[in-house]
């Protein structure tokens, strides 16, 4: 009989395991990939660095930042999900897209063992939202898609907008004899 080791069963297991940042928005906690946020900023170390949207066809992005050579779009995440506004404390850095998203407060991190499909009564725009339902801190949590904060339709209307807004101040600043 061929058993394995009690560290071999344990590294196992943590290889099946995902490690998830829970963080709350308007009460509502939510957990996301810790490999997908790049990095985490409070909102008070952003002042006069974020730059406001003019006119944003998207109504959760009202500003972006620039770190480094890369903008990256804010998203207010209360306003993303329907809920009601809060004033944001954090920043999640978005890894892989060039989102940014405003939330209340990180509840802690955690693993998780399964993701869970989305029950059919998830039938609008949070299918899109969400990976799936995991189980952490004795409840059931959504589990953020990280993608799914601005779709390319999303992000290609904001730099057309943005475009549009820097031809604009072009055209403004010159001078015809």
């Amino acid at each position: 009989m061929n058993r394995e080791s009690p560290e071999r069963t344990k590294l196992g297991r943590l290889a099946e395991t995902e490690q998830v940042l829970l963080f709350a928005v308007a009460n509502q906690i939510f957990a996301v990939a810790a490999h997908a946020v790049q990095e985490i900023r409070s909102t008070d170390s952003l002042a006069g660095t974020a730059s406001e949207i003019e006119t944003s066809h998207i109504p959760w992005v009202r500003h972006t930042i620039k770190r480094g050579q890369r903008t990256y779009y804010v998203v207010n995440a209360a306003s993303h999900f329907g809920l009601p506004v809060t004033r944001p404390a954090l920043l999640l850095i978005m890894r892989s897209s060039r989102t940014a998203v405003l939330i209340d407060r990180i509840e802690r991190m955690a693993a998780i063992s399964r993701i869970y499909q989305l029950p059919r009564v998830f039938a609008g725009a949070e299918r899109n939202w969400y990976r799936g339902l995991a189980y952490a801190d004795d409840r059931v949590v959504p589990v953020i898609d990280p993608g799914a904060f601005l779709s390319a339709e999303d992000l290609g209307r904001l730099e057309r907008s943005a475009e549009s807004i820097l031809s604009q101040r072009e055209v403004q600043g010159t001078v015809r004899a």
